[in-house]
């Protein structure tokens, strides 16, 4: 019997993937984002690309997407996952320190230009009031892709204009929700007048979002305790997948987007225990996916629309630019921010964002944009944000020197997880809580983990902020922010654990202090074999704590006993390191 497969959508399935391989190092290896790279690869191996020279060159078939509908399905999981991963990570925590910027600043800053460029749109003649507002919306909002990796590739996301873009594409992305509602009524209701679509979509996302907090207060918590207490990285890979997207379908059904769900759902379990192993196991996906999606953008532009009405486009281009930097510049300046950085921060997310190509193809699908006024937007948002690495070299003309003593007027706390410059602990134990307790003493931030969901559910209750997680991935680790962290500090009782986490901390961050508890001396020479700043056997502490409390008991002054006692460890401390150098085994103690 012969198998017979759906050859095109296998075809254009491979053509997106290959590309992905691809397109990701390539675009690192140039210095560009990887979301220009995916605009791109989709704008030449699309319909409109290479793929509409098939009928002269057959074997482009199998370089090239024939349908972009074969892909689609995949690309819009990307958007569901993104959303999921913004709620993720939007705890009250992080709005309540940041509420002045991103509700202040960031909410003025939508309001202003989505209502002034609804105004301009709605002046040609070209969309309805309705359409209008839904156009303006999406250009006024920037790329958080591309800026932050800008800005994170260049050190300075903790700078004033990085704080201020952050928190400003924080409150866009908040601004995401609403017009994905408004969108899905108007299309469900494209007769009927804004004022009764917007009540209806509010009377929607009520219902909805009622019904998925409502189960996910009683499901989520114990769902993932359950999963967590197996141990198994599959099972709890599988309970974060049945999550997103059975609550992006709970969305649907209720008649709005998936991606609402899947971003309420983030939002329920970014103050969970769980955020940081969900953050880990979903970010690969999310990256991928979204690429994907990225493509199926860059499969919709056509380049010959740039070639057909070129003045119009540059109009679009630089009168976007310009309009978003002067509002976004004039209201950075009145919260305070200094000119240069004000300036910056304009030019940064001047730009157009990729969450215009969500909303604008969106109401392409449902009938509420004209298939000419789609290529037209898009094409404009897409030469706007290939500009955002030039434009952010221009700007930095006007800020030579940022995060100065004078930017007080950003003076931000950092966000839970995401630190700079702080302590990794691994394990919530009994060592690992005396550990915690003298980082709080000394006011030294850190991140607190451990494996066992029980003990994490615990703590919790008493309310120390523990998370659950499995250190031993390298993912985990960067979710709970290794490549910023001062220190990692390894206090789990398993030896193939211990050795497990150092090893994967030393392939990812090779610089970083490493302080790890071993079970005896021999532990404590493989650990410094395999790269561990300093070992603290427990075979040895016990003998010096037991020599402490006898010499004092003794009489002897307790001065001279604690620098006895210090020489003590020194001693066996430098005789441990020379042995893993040696590569001796034998345990003396």
């Amino acid at each position: 019997m012969v198998t017979t497969i759906n050859v095109p959508v296998y075809s254009d399935a491979l053509v997106v993937l290959g590309t992905a391989g691809v397109v990701v190092p390539l675009m690192r290896y140039l210095g560009l984002s990887p979301v220009l790279g995916y605009l791109g690869a989709g704008v030449l191996l699309g319909p409109n690309g290479l793929g509409s020279f098939i009928a002269q060159l057959p074997a482009l078939y199998w370089f090239t997407v024939v349908d972009p509908e074969n892909v689609k399905g995949i690309a819009d999981l990307g958007v569901v996952f993104l959303l999921f991963l913004i709620g993720l990570e939007l705890s009250f925590d992080r709005l309540l320190a940041m509420r002045r910027l991103v509700f202040g600043l960031g909410g003025l800053q939508f309001v202003i230009t989505a209502f002034l460029l609804s105004l301009v749109i709605g002046a040609t003649g070209q969309a309805t009031p309705s359409i209008a507002l839904v156009l303006g919306s999406s250009l006024a909002l920037s790329s958080t892709a591309i800026v932050l990796e800008v800005l994170s590739s260049q050190g300075r996301l903790t700078s004033s204009v990085g704080r201020a873009s952050f928190a400003i594409l924080l409150a866009q992305d908040l601004a995401v929700i609403p017009i994905l509602m408004l969108i899905s009524v108007l299309g469900a209701h494209a007769e009927g007048s804004l004022a009764s679509s917007v009540g209806q979509a509010l009377f929607n996302a009520a219902t909805a979002i009622g019904l998925i907090i409502l189960v996910g207060r009683i499901v989520l918590r114990p769902l993932f305790r359950i999963v967590g207490a197996v141990q198994s990285a599959e099972l709890l890979t599988a309970a974060v997948l049945f999550v997103i997207i059975g609550t992006g379908v709970l969305a649907a059904v209720e008649g709005l987007s998936m991606a609402l769900g899947a971003f309420v759902s983030g939002l329920l379990l970014a103050e969970t225990e769980y955020r940081k192993a969900i953050e880990a196991i979903v970010e690969p996906f999310k990256g991928l996916l979204l690429g994907v999606f990225f493509f199926t953008v860059g499969m919709g532009l056509d380049l010959r629309d740039l070639a057909r009405d070129p003045l119009a486009i540059l109009a679009l281009v630089f009168g976007l630019i310009a309009l978003k930097a002067i509002i976004i510049a004039t209201l950075s300046r009145a919260f305070d921010l200094p000119w240069h950085s004000a300036i910056e921060t304009g030019l940064l997310l001047g730009p157009g964002g990729e969450f215009a190509f969500v909303a604008v193809g969106m109401g392409s699908t449902l009938g509420l944009i004209s298939t000419q006024m789609t290529a037209f937007v898009l094409a404009g948002a897409s030469v706007t944000m290939a500009l955002i690495p030039a434009l952010s070299v221009v700007a930095r003309h006007f800020s030579a020197q940022v995060a100065r003593a004078h930017d007080v007027g950003l003076a931000l706390k950092a966000a839970p997880g995401q630190q700079r410059g702080h302590a990794i602990v691994v394990g919530h134990g009994r060592v690992g809580k005396v550990v915690t307790s003298f980082l709080k003493e000394h006011e030294v931030p850190h991140v607190a983990t451990d494996s066992n969901p029980h003990l994490v559910a615990e703590d919790r209750q008493r309310g120390l902020e523990v998370f659950f997680g499995d250190a031993t991935q390298t993912g985990f680790l960067r979710a709970c922010g290794i490549m910023d962290a001062e220190a990692l500090i390894v206090t789990t009782g398993s030896q193939s654990t211990a050795d497990a986490i150092v090893l994967g901390a030393r392939q990812v961050r090779p610089d970083i202090l490493i302080v790890a508890r071993a079970r005896d001396t021999a532990h404590a020479r493989h650990l410094y074999s395999i790269g561990v700043s300093d070992a603290v056997p427990e075979t040895v502490e016990a003998s010096l704590q037991i020599s402490e409390a006898a010499l004092v008991g003794l009489g002897v002054p307790m001065g001279f006993v604690i620098a006895s006692v210090h020489e003590k460890r020194d001693k066996f401390r430098a005789e441990l390191r020379r042995a893993a150098k040696s590569g001796e085994v034998e345990d003396d103690l």
